[in-house]
């Protein structure tokens, strides 16, 4: 039954209404951005930021620093809930309560716990690859909920079981059966993971280290024009990281389906 066409013109000014909440305010932003006084327009304030030696050095730290924490992240939590959800689906719950507590303690008191905790190595402590095990933490909510979602998808006890019979181990049956499996749930934790680390300002903040949210916070603190043009800059970096992980996911899906 077709709807009646009040009911599609409702439809589509709700889709109206939320798409102009949320891109008007970037498009105020944008403008905003190219703002150069008075009445002229230009990319000046693009070229500033992007000339900026710590941009680029900004950047590159939060980049590594995602990248490090999204492979600690899958390293500890995909056997941790692939086991739970095989061989131990009663400690469910009290993982899925665990991996939220980052949400109840407030980073501040995380960012303390961890100075009072760990005192050396100097190499690690005195080095920003600390703010990694800040991250690994503040990113498990988001990470262990994606992850947790595929696997309770898949039929992990016909799974293990015919990889077993074949003569895989629990290392093959992860890497080769698991893995591939839950390719869009891995995507899906690393995006929010890299999206965590670059936003993140109170760890760094405080441990006085110079990440890209730092940076993003001073110059908004000093400059404005390039403040708006910093701030899309980013918005851009996260989209296009969720696009080139998103297009990755449809390869592995169609190469998948091929074989």
């Amino acid at each position: 039954m077709r709807a009646s066409p009040a009911a599609q013109g409702g439809r589509w000014l709700v889709i109206l209404l939320g798409f102009l909440y949320f891109f008007l305010p970037i498009l105020a932003l944008a403008i905003f951005s190219l703002w150069a006084g008075g009445t002229r327009y230009d990319f000046s304030a693009y070229a500033h930021i992007l000339q900026d030696p710590q941009f680029r050095q900004t950047f590159g730290l939060s980049f590594m620093l995602a990248l490090e924490t999204i492979v600690i992240s899958l390293v500890l939590v995909v056997p941790a809930a692939f086991w739970v959800n095989l061989r131990a689906p009663g400690l469910r719950n009290v993982l899925g309560l665990l991996s939220v507590l980052s949400f109840v303690v407030p980073p501040i008191v995380l960012v303390g716990g961890l100075s009072a905790l760990y005192r050396g190595p100097e190499w690690f402590v005195g080095t920003p690859q600390f703010l990694v095990a800040g991250y690994v933490v503040l990113a498990l909510p988001y990470t262990y909920r994606t992850l947790d979602t595929g696997l309770r998808a898949l039929d992990l006890q016909t799974l293990s079981e015919a990889a077993q019979s074949l003569g895989a181990g629990w290392g093959t049956l992860l890497w080769r059966v698991i893995l591939p499996n839950i390719s869009a749930a891995v995507l899906g934790a690393a995006l929010l993971t890299f999206a965590i680390v670059l936003g993140e300002f109170t760890f760094a903040n405080v441990l006085l280290f110079n990440t890209f949210a730092v940076y993003i916070n001073y110059i908004g603190q000093t400059q404005s024009t390039p403040a708006a043009a910093l701030s899309l800059i980013s918005l851009a970096v996260t989209w296009l990281a969720m696009l080139v992980m998103l297009r990755v996911g449809r390869g592995r899906v169609a190469l998948g389906g091929t074989r």
